[in-house]
């Protein structure tokens, strides 16, 4: 059978690292496998659909890198859906649900339940009382054929569920948590049709992932005790059961589910800050997976080659923002300037340091300026103090800052500094090479002495990439200009 795997998403908002991670976890699968990934769309809850959730959806993956053969696709701003399996909107899907909701009718595998919410309400109101767990009574499954026949008539709403076996073993295997039995007393007369005529999740997707041909369903840890009830589906269909996998849930470093209210989760936050894709992906690919090896920067298809999940623990992995700035980090420090000078770019612009014009007019040095900060910043955001600090002849130093430029022989040191810049054309790597020996021989000063003080005073900070760099960046008439700004507003 070939190998197709689905990532099938309700358009409700932001898309959560954890759904991208589902989803990258289908796409190395299928990839290692020679197989297809499709992309398919489970709208049936209209009360949760969000306007432009679809496009934030598939733009989001389509940044990271993590595309899909077959499914739901924007080309030229329009939604479009490619492939033989279609629609691959579950909403467009309507008559296939009603063919198969009327075999298992005929069947008498699923019922008409007439019951209002007020009587569920009472009943699981009633079964928690007695320490129960809360199920419905299956109050409407012996209904005669003419008890239904006159609800009917009457105009009663009422939902289509599904007849559950008694006193059988619902058996499954997991690639990751192996085989799984389940009593079937323990599992509800599940709903498959709501009285809006839409399917439930548990039915559309069972009718969805056979009629699509899939092979295997990758999907978070929550579904588990959902499968059982599908399992049941496929048996009663008469279908071949797909492998299931079960993914563990994305944690915090608290080690509890990764919500909003803890900081960034939605793929669009770290795209905004300035990681980048591939960092991303990498990083989230180790969100629970475990290579062979010691390796922790991987290439996609380096990921597509060793990916199985086998090495994919059983409790949930913890995402932890400061492993994915490392890892992002690593990213940044080989990235090609040219490239990264692009991707800079709307930060720069947004930040208001330069506009369009000049940012393109001052390229080289712009380029100049991320080679020699890039090893400090651990996403694209960072660098927005690193340009500034190139820019304008004031400096804006800190409490520590100032004290340093106080401290007894600073004034000297500055001012031998001016006379030295004043006696060169421009600064240049020669000048670089021998400015601190002169300034050493000319002041007495050396060490944290001799460098603290000039780089807080042409910069503002005591720490910071190569000096010597730095000076050749700033220039001779804006390195004097800042000194003089200093000696006037910090050492007096």
């Amino acid at each position: 059978m070939d190998t197709r795997v689905r990532f099938a998403p309700s358009p409700t908002g932001y898309v959560h690292i954890g759904s991208l991670r589902t989803a990258l976890y289908d796409y190395l699968y299928a990839k290692g496998k020679q197989g297809k990934y499709i992309l398919r769309i489970e709208d049936t809850d209209r009360s949760r659909f969000v306007e432009g959730a679809l496009e934030n959806l598939i733009k989001s993956l389509e940044w990271a890198g993590v595309k899909h053969d077959e499914g739901i696709f924007i080309e030229n701003g329009e939604v479009i859906q490619k492939g033989e399996y279609g629609p691959y909107i579950q909403s467009e899907r309507l008559d296939l649900y009603k063919e198969h909701i009327d075999i298992l009718i005929e069947k008498g595998l699923a019922y008409r339940c007439f019951c209002s919410k007020e009587r569920l309400d009472k009943v699981r109101e009633e079964q928690k009382r007695k320490g129960q767990t809360p199920m419905y009574d299956k109050h409407c499954r012996g209904l005669s054929q003419e008890e239904i026949d006159r609800n009917i008539n009457e105009g009663k709403d009422y939902v289509i569920r599904l007849k559950i076996p008694e006193d059988e073993s619902i058996e499954f295997k997991d690639l990751i948590r192996g085989n799984i039995s389940i009593d079937s007393k323990e599992i509800d007369d599940q709903v498959l049709i709501k009285s809006d005529g839409f399917p439930t999740y548990h039915f559309a997707v069972v009718v969805d992932d056979h009629l699509m041909k899939i092979s295997h369903i990758i999907r978070g840890e929550e579904w588990l005790t959902s499968t059982p009830k599908q399992v049941i589906l496929y048996n009663y269909f008469g279908w071949e059961v797909p492998e299931f996998v079960h993914l563990p849930t994305v944690l915090n470093k608290d080690k509890k589910k990764l919500s909003k209210r803890q900081g960034d989760v939605s793929v669009s936050d770290f795209k905004d800050k300035g990681y980048l894709p591939e960092a991303l992906v990498n990083y989230l690919a180790l969100v629970g997976w475990s290579p062979k090896g010691n390796n922790e920067i991987f290439s996609m298809e380096e990921l597509i080659e060793e990916f199985s999940f086998e090495n994919v623990s059983k409790t949930g992995g913890v995402f932890d923002v400061e492993k994915l700035n490392w890892v992002n980090s690593q990213y940044i420090k080989n990235y090609d300037n040219d490239k990264l000078y692009e991707l800079v770019k709307p930060f720069v612009l947004k930040a208001d340091l330069l506009d369009k014009e000049e940012y393109e007019a001052r390229k080289n040095w712009l380029i100049n300026i991320i080679d020699l900060v890039k090893e400090k910043i651990n996403y694209l955001e960072e660098i927005i103090p690193h340009v500034e600090m190139f820019m304008g002849t004031e400096v804006k130093a800190d409490e520590e800052v100032k004290e340093t430029l106080k401290q007894e022989g600073v004034k000297e040191l500055l001012e031998a500094f001016i006379k030295e810049l004043q006696n060169i054309n421009d600064v240049d790597d020669e000048f670089t090479k021998t400015i601190f020996k002169k300034l050493q021989k000319e002041t007495g000063s050396k060490g944290k002495n001799l460098y603290m003080p000039l780089r807080g005073a042409v910069t503002g900070h005591l720490h910071g990439p190569d000096m010597g760099k730095t000076f050749i960046l700033l220039g001779k008439v804006n390195l004097i200009d800042r000194l003089n700004y200093t000696l006037d507003k910090y050492t007096k």
